[in-house]
């Protein structure tokens, strides 16, 4: 299933767009764009997942998104003299295709398909919030089962295992804005349900059992 960026082009022109730039591959944990930096190009993301961090003043970094293959990286910092407005690191191996910005929008243009991109960066710009501001309705049980449920959902065709959730339990904690002992003991509690597979790592198990301690009902096994 398409998704993105890519899912708001035909697939003629997602493909003609990925022949701009140059394919790179990035291994877990490591940096594609880092905030601060200079803009002027941007990443199509064909395969792998990555998290998208804001970097506040004490130098923490809260995460704001999460995004997979289909989705573009650098979007907000195309302009000449801009710089980019969050770090975005590889959850697993990804790859991207380096696109000159300019030559991105005269693909649109010559398309008539600007108005894709328009779209895509109005539904970007939720996520300049960190992520544990927009799930402060949800308890904690909620807020992690959603962000499980999400990372799932981005897993591409090419994953071995799409229900491995490559986050360590810090790391969801962190961006959860949860403490470590709550996080730990909702795992604990969901290995001994059913919701997740036993063992060191985190592995959904049943994604029914999760979607209903997300609160979503439209998730199917």
């Amino acid at each position: 299933m398409t998704r993105g960026f890519r899912e708001l082009l035909d697939e003629p022109l997602w493909q003609e767009l990925l022949t701009l730039g140059v394919e790179h591959r990035y291994r877990p944990k490591s940096v594609l764009v880092r905030q601060g930096d200079p803009g002027g190009h941007l990443l199509a993301l064909t395969r792998g997942r990555v998290s998208v961090l804001g970097n506040e003043e004490d130098g923490s970094g809260a995460m704001v998104a999460l995004r997979g293959p289909g989705d573009l990286i650098g979007e907000m910092a195309t302009r000449s003299g801009s710089t980019r407005t969050a770090t975005v690191v590889a959850l697993d191996e990804c790859r991207a295709s380096k696109l000159p910005a300019e030559a991105v929008h005269r693909l649109l243009d010559a398309r008539d398909a600007r108005g894709a991109m328009n779209d895509y960066l109005v539904a970007k710009l939720s996520e300049t919030v960190p992520y544990q501001v927009r799930m402060v309705h949800f308890n904690a049980g909620q807020r992690c089962a959603r962000l499980l449920l999400e990372v799932v959902a981005l897993a591409g065709p090419e994953h071995r295992d799409p229900m491995r959730v490559p986050f360590s339990q810090e790391a969801l904690a962190a961006a959860l804005g949860l403490s470590r002992s709550t996080v730990t003991n909702q795992i604990a509690a969901w290995r001994k349900d059913g919701t997740l597979a036993a063992g060191p790592r985190l592995v959904v198990a049943s994604l029914p059992l999760l979607a209903r301690h997300a609160g979503v009902t439209s998730v199917t096994s």
